[in-house]
């Protein structure tokens, strides 16, 4: 039976297994209409459960005022103008109090201590809300937290002391500098990050030299440019995430892994999808498993002559490579598979604990993106870029409004977040069966479960070799996560991985430099080794991971031969790099 999208009906409404607070089966039921999200509800939810627990919310409250007696004296000290250390210290990662001033002033310093002390003790809180099941305890503190930072007093202009002192500098300039900026956003409808016009593809970002080779309803083929007289006889085909586009592999020569590869000898070729529009609204999975990656595979094949190539995966490329590694496996049987070997770059195949963007995923949540999609027949790109944005707002949100709106300062032209911004939209159908088949039900997982393309799915039929990349602070795919493919493929299937520094997409986008920024740690893990054991076991090295994954696929890319012409006659030039879809809004 070929893969379809499983109706509502075929799911269970709320699955209330683990939760244990009847408020929390109530609210659900009222939330599903009115809050699919649980932005209030989940929090109204924590609340309530505390207030059913009273022997353990006074427990918390005597912490609490362990936390305020400590901050009270605190306060004493530093109006009488004695030493003292700060009761509460910001986590490493929370530059919002970074500056001086937030320590040297006594004024300000009590203000930043009693934020912290707060927000850490009711953070904690509702992490440890009794009654509630696991993962509505998480979804209350990330909602909570989202309202705690958009409560700090960073963001006021009287409780923030650089806009003040950059207010009396300028001269006032600054605050109306602000409220122009905070029109422009208006107008915007979106705190930006990055100016529209700030770069252009083709002419600052996406440079290095190719052809399009082919071009279909969803993807075009770029072949780029040899720039060595050898290459490699095995060809490399990067299967991107059509979550945004193709060139965050290929931003500035620098920058470019695209270049990099090309210039260490070998043909390379990437996959560049189609912005979807309302008419592409039907467009399955198996489309993108079939007339996607299983098409770019035999034209890279037929266009370069070889029976097997060189196959990467970048995020939700990787999920549907891994898919399409399993269903070649099948379809074809081990030795026959046009792959030789294959490598993911930040990719969930386990989808059990996805990280924070779990607050959205539910059978509440689903429907009611279900709901927007069938109306326009696609998600917006804009739609999800705001919810990864909600992942980390500190950073991607309230840094901004601060800067721009506070500061009065323009935005710097920074190619990767250009890049975060140009983003894409998700057929209906296609994203409707990967959030409830991947994210809600996590089958890729289960042997057989899924069927596409008339193949039933089974991870462990794998036996390619494979090179797996993860980053230590991805909050999409979490490394711990990513590391569980090595369970799912088959026991006998080499597999090499490595944990980079940093995170989703700096992880991956991670040029060599002097002297180096990042580091990485990298091995082969045992089939039933757990990712703490790997890691204890492996050498931490500085630098980059690109050097090292690079002569893997030198040991598997066959013979040097003359480099081949960027097009043929078979396959001619239909446009230069980077194409036409990238270019489409």
């Amino acid at each position: 039976m070929n893969a379809k999208i499983p109706s509502s009906s075929e799911h269970k409404s709320i699955d209330f297994s683990e939760a244990t607070n009847p408020l929390e089966v109530i609210g659900a039921n009222i939330s599903k209409h009115v809050d699919p999200f649980g932005v209030a509800s989940s929090v109204l939810n924590a609340q309530a459960s505390w207030l059913m627990h009273p022997q353990e919310l006074g427990r918390v409250m005597s912490a609490l005022s362990g936390d305020m007696i400590a901050l009270q004296a605190h306060v004493m000290r530093r109006a009488l103008g004695i030493p003292s250390e700060d009761v509460v210290e910001p986590h490493a990662d929370d530059t919002r109090f970074s500056d001086p001033v937030w320590k040297e002033s006594a004024t300000w310093d009590i203000i930043k201590e009693w934020y912290l002390a707060f927000t850490h003790r009711l953070q904690d809180m509702y992490f440890e809300t009794p009654g509630m099941s696991g993962k509505e305890r998480r979804r209350a503190a990330f909602w909570w937290r989202k309202w705690l930072n958009a409560m700090a007093p960073t963001n006021f202009f009287w409780t923030n002391p650089l806009a003040i002192r950059k207010f009396v500098e300028t001269r006032g300039a600054s605050l109306a500098k602000g409220f122009q900026n905070f029109m422009r956003d208006a107008k915007a409808k979106n705190i930006q990050m990055v100016e529209a016009d700030a770069f252009q593809v083709g002419k600052d970002l996406a440079l290095t030299p190719g052809k399009v080779i082919f071009r279909n309803r969803l993807l075009e083929i770029i072949h780029y440019t040899p720039t060595t007289k050898k290459v490699r006889s095995v060809p490399l085909l990067i299967i991107t995430p059509w979550i945004n586009k193709f060139y965050i592999l290929d931003l500035t020569p620098k920058k470019s892994l695209v270049k990099y590869l090309v210039d260490q000898g070998y043909s390379v070729f990437i996959t560049s999808w189609k912005n979807p529009t309302p008419d592409m609204s039907g467009v399955t999975f198996d489309d993108y498993l079939t007339e996607g990656v299983n098409t770019a595979v035999e034209t890279v094949r037929d266009f370069c002559q070889v029976p097997k190539i060189h196959l990467t995966g970048y995020c939700i490329g990787g999920t549907l490579v891994s898919t399409y590694m399993a269903w070649a496996n099948r379809k074809f049987g081990a030795d026959k598979v046009p792959v030789a070997d294959w490598t993911l770059f930040t990719t969930l195949t386990d989808f059990n604990h996805p990280g924070d963007i779990e607050v959205f995923i539910d059978e509440n949540g689903v429907e009611a993106m279900e709901e927007m999609m069938a109306k326009k027949g696609y998600l917006e790109g804009s739609e999800m870029a705001s919810s990864f944005r909600l992942l980390r707002s500190n950073s991607l949100i309230w840094t901004y409004w601060e800067h721009g709106y506070l500061f009065g300062e323009p935005l710097k032209p920074f190619d990767v977040l250009f890049w975060n911004c140009d983003s894409t939209r998700m057929p209906y159908a296609m994203h409707s069966f990967y959030l409830r088949e991947m994210y809600l039900n996590n089958n890729l997982i289960k042997r057989d479960k899924l069927n596409i393309a008339g193949e039933p799915i089974d991870l462990h039929r794998i036996t390619q070799p494979l090179y797996a990349v993860t980053a230590i602070d991805d909050h999409i795919a979490p490394w711990t996560q990513c590391y569980r493919i090595r369970k799912y493929i088959n026991v006998d299937a080499p597999m090499h991985f490595v944990l980079s520094t940093s995170g989703h997409i700096v992880g991956i986008v991670n040029p060599p430099v002097t002297p180096p920024k990042r580091a990485y740690w990298s091995g082969d893990p045992q089939p039933n080794e757990r990712y703490d054991d790997w890691m204890k076991r492996t050498k931490h090295q500085p630098g980059t991971w690109w050097g090292e994954w690079a002569k893997w696929l030198e040991e598997r890319g066959g013979e040097l031969i003359d480099a081949p012409p960027t097009s043929n006659r078979k396959y001619p030039a239909l446009a230069d790099a980077p194409g036409v879809y990238v270019l489409e809004k």
